[in-house]
């Protein structure tokens, strides 16, 4: 299965361009994310597997990690193999696993500290969750969780040290609440449902306030839950960062696993149909979006406007490297954005060529064309500038 799972990640990886917002991580501030697919960078070269490298193998990772942590909640393996196939088909774990963000490194740092407290003491995990305060500004809503759990199991100090934490995380990275209020409480609904299929959401939701109902807690529950109060609550004033929060409701599969596997369970053969409808409608709606995202170029033959595409940001720059690699030209001056993906392709940065993108609808001549299966998807002219 992660077999598989590989095969078509690599297949992608082959399909897709560096994005604007990979290249702004790869050439802006420093990061530990930075800094690891820099070291990929120079272990496989300047190519596209190793800029995607270190996502795919946090992905596998993870995807272990969460076997590993199923035990505890599932008995049965063939349950906790089901398990795994659901988390490696979500549409945000294919997109943590294949664009180059934050929210791999949380999915996969949240899973390994699961996966440690079922091995160790919580205190023997304090200079983990130190470490995890200076790799990255996410972890603060694990340790947020971990307040809210060490408050209701009355551990002062672990309460405190977490909070510590916390403070630590906002004064390295800073808390964005600036701006005006505006509601994206919808928007953040839409988003979450988009990640996880809306049927799957909407069962992880219930899952967290059933076990608030049935008082059936544990340290997963209080960081899950925390977490997506949270984003709601945000959500009403600003937009929220989603690939910040949804790596904490990942987490909760495993909550949402055993509840619906004992739910199953205890009923008889005549009355478990319900939930095998509920499965097969959401597993379908996973295997459509895995396929969606296989074959998502095919999109473009049916889509008016290409940059409507919800892949677009990620195609174009390697085919437009190419092709002013075949022309003779190895630098020009152009958007920001585009710039710094061309940076990645080895196209710099110079006075000479004037790259100029032209709308798609506009008569004007281009001598720069991307097309996929004849439906143009970008247009540009290229200008030589004689500064003698």
């Amino acid at each position: 299965m992660l077999g598989l799972d590989v095969f078509i990640l690599f297949f992608q990886t082959s399909q897709i361009s560096i994005s604007p917002s990979e290249a702004l991580l790869l050439y802006g501030e420093p990061s530990f994310l930075q800094q690891l697919i820099k070291l990929s960078l120079k272990i496989f070269g300047q190519n596209d597997f190793g800029l995607r490298f270190v996502m795919i193998l946090l992905h596998l990772s993870s995807a272990l990690l969460l076997y590993k942590i199923s035990v505890k909640y599932l008995k049965l393996q063939r349950n906790r193999l089901w398990l795994v196939a659901v988390f490696i088909l979500l549409p945000g774990v294919i997109s943590a696993a294949l664009v180059v963000s934050h929210a791999g490194v949380i999915i996969f740092g949240l899973f390994l500290y699961i996966y440690l407290s079922q091995k160790f003491t919580d205190r023997n995990l304090s200079i983990l969750l130190l470490l995890y305060a200076f790799l990255d500004a996410g972890f603060l809503y694990l340790f947020l969780g971990l307040s809210v759990y060490y408050f209701f199991q009355k551990d002062k100090i672990l309460f405190f040290y977490n909070l510590f934490l916390v403070g630590l995380s906002i004064y390295i990275y800073g808390l964005n609440v600036s701006g005006v209020p505006s509601g994206h409480f919808l928007d953040t609904i839409g988003v979450y449902s988009a990640i996880f299929t809306p049927i799957i959401f909407i069962y992880i939701f219930y899952v967290l306030y059933r076990g608030y109902l049935n008082e059936e807690t544990d340290k997963i529950w209080y960081i899950a839950s925390t977490a997506l109060l949270l984003s709601l609550l945000l959500s009403f004033r600003q937009r929220v960062e989603i690939e910040l929060f949804a790596p904490y409701l990942i987490l909760a599969l495993p909550l949402a696993a055993k509840t619906f596997a004992h739910s199953y369970r205890v009923r008889l053969k005549n009355f478990r149909k319900r939930y095998r409808a509920i499965f097969i409608l959401a597993f379908l709606f996973l295997i459509f979006n895995t396929l969606v995202v296989l074959f998502n170029k095919e999109l473009y033959l049916v889509l008016d406007n290409p940059r409507k595409h919800f892949a677009y940001k990620m195609h174009v720059a390697k085919e437009l490297a190419n092709k002013l690699k075949a022309m003779n030209i190895f630098c020009v001056t152009t958007n920001p954005d585009m710039q710094l993906r061309l940076k990645f392709y080895s196209i710099d940065k110079c006075d000479k060529n004037i790259l100029s993108e032209i709308n798609l609808d506009s008569n004007k001549k281009s001598n720069v064309t991307i097309s996929y299966k004849n439906k143009v998807l970008y247009k540009a002219s290229v200008t030589k500038l004689n500064n003698k």
